[in-house]
């Protein structure tokens, strides 16, 4: 059984949400928080899988909200679901970097959100369709180069350094098979090495790590 924290300031969204986990067998809802601050209390205390986390909240906002659960978690502690009306703003662009292990737009089907809690609580990391490319130009555009590479980046080998540039660009596992001529048996093996290396939670902090490190080209161009 999966276990979720709802945190959201609407009250008719957090009814709403209770009721498609609920329809789930798989899942169920521990907690419910109206702002940040509670949203962190109530993670301590029920430790759920996962946290479905809104960005603005009164008070603490989700974004705060999160680099504190996460930055208190241990490695099997709750992961960090974003859900917001927006694409990608400001505040889910940090929510990511701050340790948010997914993020899905409040529009997803009932499906979508079901799945991807799933996908979240077994630590893979999860990217709305359209987030990707938007991270591609939030990097595209900011000022000047990105930061110096993650030290332990010059411990990862050619290859690995090669498949981690190609995680950020957005493939799957099927399409970086394709693309090194390689398995899928293998990219997974490189992926759980690149994990291990740079001490990484999941797959959405990979993302974010290879632009901050300059692995990616964005906009036509490698930084």
């Amino acid at each position: 059984m999966i276990t979720v924290l709802i945190a959201d300031d609407d009250e008719l969204v957090r009814a709403g949400l209770r009721l498609i986990i609920g329809s789930d067998q798989d899942l169920a809802v521990v907690g419910e928080a109206a702002d940040g601050q509670e949203a962190i209390n109530l993670a301590r205390a029920l430790r759920p899988d996962v946290v479905l986390m809104d960005v603005k909240m009164p008070g603490l906002d989700g974004l705060e909200a999160t680099r504190s659960i996460v930055g208190g978690a241990t490695e099997s502690g709750p992961r960090v679901l974003i859900l917001t009306t927006f694409e990608l703003d400001e505040y889910v662009f940090g929510a990511l970097r701050a340790g948010a292990s997914g993020f899905l737009l409040k529009r997803s089907s009932p499906e979508v959100l079901i799945e991807g809690i799933k996908v979240v609580a077994t630590g893979a990391g999860l990217l709305s369709p359209t987030v990707t490319r938007r991270l591609i130009e939030e990097f595209a555009h900011q000022p000047g180069p990105p930061n110096p590479p993650h030290a332990s980046v010059n411990a990862l080998t050619q290859r690995e350094r090669e498949v981690l540039s190609l995680v950020g660009a957005g493939l799957s596992n099927r399409e970086l098979a394709a693309r090194l001529f390689i398995s899928e048996a293998t990219v997974k093996t490189h992926i759980r090495r690149i994990m291990m290396k740079l001490g990484l939670r999941d797959r959405v902090q990979a993302v974010v790590l290879a632009y901050e490190a300059g692995l990616v080209q964005a906009q036509g161009r490698r930084w």
